[in-house]
């Protein structure tokens, strides 16, 4: 129970904190132009999602997608990392502009949405419909592409069928979709303090260290295959 409601204290934080966030910190989408420096062969790997992807209160390459890149080329694996996290986006919002950043084919996507829905009592139903529009739009995109859903929870004061249903949403989704799934992307991150900035919401560069490592467990594999 304390962590429960450690976690919710910062989730709730998270939710009313990114609103104000979005002054300073709009987007960090950064675009792969087709240049003679970014080889024909380089797969590009978009990071989709929210301030916990584009690193609020950080330098951008202490975020966890740039933490992935730094990976990727000690390993020589012919990716490029595009951090497309936005601080305070909800699933609609990320419908909304899933079409300007798909301005370039993504060979991995990786789609961390939905917790600001659930702090904000979005209906389960209208939240997931909307990460299957975006699963779909990528889909359309790029047809062989690999996507990768990051799971969010709910602490349990949200009622327990909503928590219930939300929580399921994720892994439904994956398996309907064939899809790659990380079950909680705040695994040993949500809830303690001292993997959280002073704000209590976001993660610090060593939160965002392990983020990194929850989400090379699954990436990894598809990358060397």
């Amino acid at each position: 129970m304390p962590i429960f409601c450690a976690l919710l204290c910062s989730l709730i934080l998270l939710s009313c904190g990114e609103k104000n966030a979005n002054k300073e910190n709009t987007t960090t989408t950064t675009v792969v132009e087709n240049t003679e420096e970014t080889a024909v062969d380089t797969g590009i790997i978009m990071f989709y999602g929210t301030s916990l992807t584009a690193g609020l209160g950080l330098e951008q390459e202490q975020a966890y997608p740039a933490l992935i890149q730094k990976k990727i080329d000690s390993l020589d694996l012919p990716y490029q990392v595009v951090n497309a996290g936005l601080s305070g986006e909800t699933t609609a919002g990320g419908k909304s502009r899933i079409e300007w950043v798909l301005n370039q084919e993504v060979d991995v996507f990786v789609l961390e949405l939905g917790a600001n829905d659930g702090l904000r009592g979005v209906p389960v139903t209208e939240s997931r419909n909307n990460l299957q529009a975006i699963i779909d739009a990528v889909r359309e995109n790029n047809p062989d592409v690999k996507i990768i859903l990051t799971g969010m929870q709910m602490p349990p004061n949200m009622g327990r069928e909503y928590t219930r249903d939300f929580s399921n949403m994720f892994p439904e989704l994956a398996e309907e979709n064939d899809i790659l799934l990380i079950p909680f992307l705040l695994e040993n991150v949500g809830g303690i303090p001292e993997l959280n900035q002073s704000d209590g919401i976001h993660p610090t560069a060593e939160g965002q260290k392990i983020m990194a490592e929850t989400v090379w467990k699954v990436l990894e594999p598809e990358l060397k295959e």
